[in-house]
């Protein structure tokens, strides 16, 4: 790793280093092979970060690292019998961002930021697939978006790679500014502004204000790309050289699509213009939001010098990520597993995809958390959307999601759909199998803190009546 020896990393964090021999200047001057965590990734030569957890306390692993060749640790307190120079610190948490900063500072690498309410894993996995046509290209790994996750996504950064593409996420004022002072991107793209994390940020103004902080250490030479269809986000206009590029279904957008065709579980046709070209796209991943994130990669893949045929090539290539409207074709069912997380528009996004699927349509809901004083209402939101969306069966399971059955219960008092409520997780499962058929599709949609994918491993099992 370029420049990070552990005098470097002692002075980017403000800890004391002790334990390197000052005569030594090969030990001095020897790079991390990598910086980690998780003692379980440490390799020889590389650095632990020794971190108090939730529930295990990282300096406990001290003598396991060094006997596994570790050339040095950060940590909190001074370790017992180390054989290895240590940094010591007072925060670990804080070292391991001020690390991460120090360390992107070394890099000569193309990053892109991506921020938004709804679509920011999906959008990331489009950028991915684009770039990866033309470039040696690292991605956030599962929920690796947050000031741990990021952090390391950086440190994990290698010399192969070319272009890092990073989720950012974010639930509160100040986070995105401390991520953009890690990340310093040079491409920044906005999905959209939606109802989420409205427990800590207020209001939509308020999340269109915490996101932007994401333009506060970015390239003031790089460019911007955000959702032109977004209300929110029109507003948009970063303080550097080039003008917001704009993406959307709209013609007045700067990269916009037209003759959008829904192939229902299957994708979507659509033709992209922009960027001086005009060329059709298969989309691999269904429902009509994926469109957006389409654009956004075209855009992207345009300024970095792909053609048409690549960035088709890219588009094709995607693959659903676990959690996010991901289509599993079950023995006795369909079930789309979105299950990662939810907000009021993405469930109505998925709710919207369910919708197009033949056949019977089922909707397992759950808790949407960090509404703030709006919950229940936007819990009824969904109850009331779902019943006119024309979903079968509705089942509900969570304290928030009895809003959703007792409003989808009023609608569908003059309607066909049928609506069960459960008060937890644990008491919905074993009641699937007598409310379930053969050929039904499924959405199992809830926040992350639901645990929803149980649900979708409970379905994986289950038998189902005809």
């Amino acid at each position: 790793m370029k420049n990070m020896t552990l005098i470097n990393m002692a002075k980017a964090c403000g800890g004391v280093l002790h334990g390197l021999d000052a005569a030594s200047k090969e030990a001095a001057a020897q790079e991390a092979s990598c910086v980690v965590i998780d003692s379980r990734k440490i390799g020889k030569g590389g650095v632990f970060i020794a971190a108090k957890g939730e529930r295990v306390d990282g300096h406990s692993f001290i003598p396991a690292v060094e006997e596994m060749g570790a050339m040095g640790v950060i940590c909190e307190r001074k370790p017992e019998n180390i054989g290895i120079p240590y940094i010591l610190v007072e925060d670990s948490f804080k070292a391991l961002k001020d690390v991460a900063e120090f360390y992107r500072k070394q890099l000569d690498i193309k990053v892109i930021g991506i921020t938004g309410s709804v679509g920011k894993t999906s959008t990331k996995e489009f950028i991915a697939s684009v770039l990866s046509q033309k470039y040696r290209v690292l991605k956030t790994q599962g929920n690796f978006n947050n000031e741990i996750g990021l952090p390391l996504t950086v440190l994990s950064i290698g010399q192969e790679h070319q272009v890092a593409v990073l989720e950012m996420g974010i639930s509160d004022f100040g986070e995105m500014h401390r991520l953009s002072k890690i990340a310093k991107p040079d491409i920044c793209v906005m999905t959209n502004i939606g109802q989420c994390h409205l427990e800590n940020l207020g209001s939509r103004e308020g999340i269109l204000k915490a996101k932007s902080e994401i333009f506060d250490f970015m390239n003031p030479e790089g460019y911007v790309f955000i959702n032109g269809d977004d209300d929110q986000l029109i507003r948009v206009s970063p303080k550097i050289s080039h003008a917001p590029v704009r993406f959307g279904l709209g013609a007045s957008n700067d990269i916009f699509a037209s003759d959008v065709i829904s192939k229902g579980l299957f994708g979507t046709h659509a033709v992209i213009h922009g960027f001086l070209h005009v060329f059709p796209v298969e989309i691999p991943l269904p429902g009509e939001h994926m469109v957006w994130n389409t654009l956004a990669a075209a855009g992207i893949g345009f300024l970095m010098g792909l053609n048409s045929e690549e960035i088709t090539r890219g588009i094709a290539d995607v693959k659903a990520v676990g959690g996010r409207s991901n289509v599993m074709k079950l023995s006795e069912c369909t079930v789309i597993d979105d299950c990662y997380n939810a907000n009021p528009a993405s469930v109505k996004a998925a709710i919207d995809l369910l919708s197009t699927a033949p056949g019977r349509k089922v909707a397992i809901l759950g808790d949407m958390f960090e509404l703030g004083a709006d919950e229940k209402r936007l819990h009824e939101e969904i109850g009331a959307y779902a019943v006119e969306k024309g979903i079968d069966i509705i089942i509900c399971a969570g304290s928030l999601a009895h809003c959703i059955y007792e409003k989808g219960q009023q609608k569908a008092k003059t309607g066909t759909a049928k609506l069960y409520y459960f008060p937890d997780r644990e008491e919905m499962v074993p009641a699937l199998s007598n409310i379930l058929k053969k050929q039904d599709t499924i959405l199992v949609k809830a926040s992350h803190g639901m645990a929803f994918e149980k649900v979708v491993e409970a379905l994986a099992k289950i038998s189902l009546v005809l």
